[in-house]
């Protein structure tokens, strides 16, 4: 909150006043009219005009601090009045003390409408985290009988290749599901982060086998450098974060390679590079906005716009940093920063 200046606060009070003075000049003139009239020496009024004036300098000076004592309570209580009514500054007269009731209501009323907001965001958490859950035991239950039709000796080639599809489609779906369990839990004030140090290899790892199966599927190649570099971080949302960009070179890259290596002059930054269809460079300041698809999401229809919002909100949440680089045709480039955390907690 920018702090206005005594200046300012005194031209507000004189402008508040500003019919009592008109008033005082108009009986200053009333007067001297009427002793020009009356061909009486005008120098009597010029001085008891002067000497009201003076006499009414200390009560005006009195008053304008009290006023100003006011407006700072009002001003400081700009940051507490979203929690509190306490503090008002006691009302001078009808108007004021209409005014105060006006705002309690207004208050009293903001605290039902949040309280009711809350209880429904609560309610539609719960649902959706039950969902979530209730959702994987079909899942794993389709898996399973996929593997089974795929052991299945009788099975043809064309039907190997439909169950194959169909795998793919549904660890698909397996993710989104893990996504929104994700974004429920980010979303809550009570997000479980516990910091450790893990070697960032195996953490890559984790991520990179989960996906072996659509590297092979769309023949991709990976190109996977040693990581020797230990991290202070959390596994479970780090690895998260690899998934899913890795979801989204795959997702954006028909042929060529992945790369993961740590990036040359910077032992704690590591990369992700693909050889995909890159990303506009319009669309490179706003990909981290929530629902943001841009121009390969609009092309794609299928874009949610949360992977990589999601991404920000749980690497800034580490105290670790994200980057994207990327041109259309030429690939995209995605740079973690995993030194920033040590340099906070240490």
């Amino acid at each position: 909150m920018n702090e206005i200046s005594l200046w300012s606060v005194g031209k507000q009070y004189l402008r508040g006043h500003s019919r009592g003075i008109l008033l005082y000049c108009v009986f200053v003139g009333v007067f001297a009219l009427v002793f020009y009239l009356y061909h009486l020496p005008l120098e009597a009024v010029f001085y008891a005009a002067l000497l009201c004036a003076v006499l009414a300098l200390p009560v005006l000076t009195a008053d304008f601090y009290g006023y100003y004592q006011r407006y700072r309570v009002l001003r400081d209580l700009q940051q507490q009045i979203m929690f509190s009514l306490e503090g008002l500054p006691e009302a001078k007269g009808l108007l004021e003390e209409e005014y105060q009731e006006l705002i309690a209501a207004l208050y009293w009323d903001k605290i039902r409408l949040v309280s009711q907001a809350d209880n429904e965001r609560s309610d539609l958490v719960d649902y959706y985290t039950l969902w979530a859950h209730q959702i994987k035991t079909p899942i794993a239950a389709m898996g399973l009988l996929l593997q089974s039709s795929a052991e299945d000796d009788g099975s043809t080639a064309q039907s190997m290749e439909q169950n194959r599809e169909l795998a793919m489609e549904l660890f698909k779906i397996e993710q989104y599901v893990e996504m929104v369990l994700q974004y429920l839990r980010l979303e809550s004030p009570s997000a479980d982060f516990v910091l450790k140090r893990y070697a960032l290899d195996a953490i890559v790892r984790q991520a990179v086998r989960k996906y072996a199966k659509m590297f092979i599927r769309k023949k991709i190649s990976l190109d996977f450098s040693q990581l020797n570099c230990d991290v202070l971080t959390d596994e479970k949302w780090l690895v998260f974060v690899i998934e899913q960009i890795l979801s989204n070179a795959l997702k954006y890259t028909q042929e060529g390679k992945i790369s993961i290596y740590m990036e040359r002059d910077d032992d704690k930054t590591l990369v992700i590079a693909d050889t995909g269809i890159g990303i506009a460079g319009e669309d490179l300041p706003r990909v981290f906005e929530k629902g943001f698809t841009g121009y390969n999401g609009r092309r794609d229809k299928k874009s949610t716009g949360i992977g990589l919002y999601l991404c920000k909100r749980i690497l800034t949440k580490l105290s670790h940093t994200i980057v994207i680089e990327g041109e259309p045709g030429k690939g995209t480039k995605v740079k973690i920063g995993l030194d920033t955390v040590d340099t906070v907690l240490e």
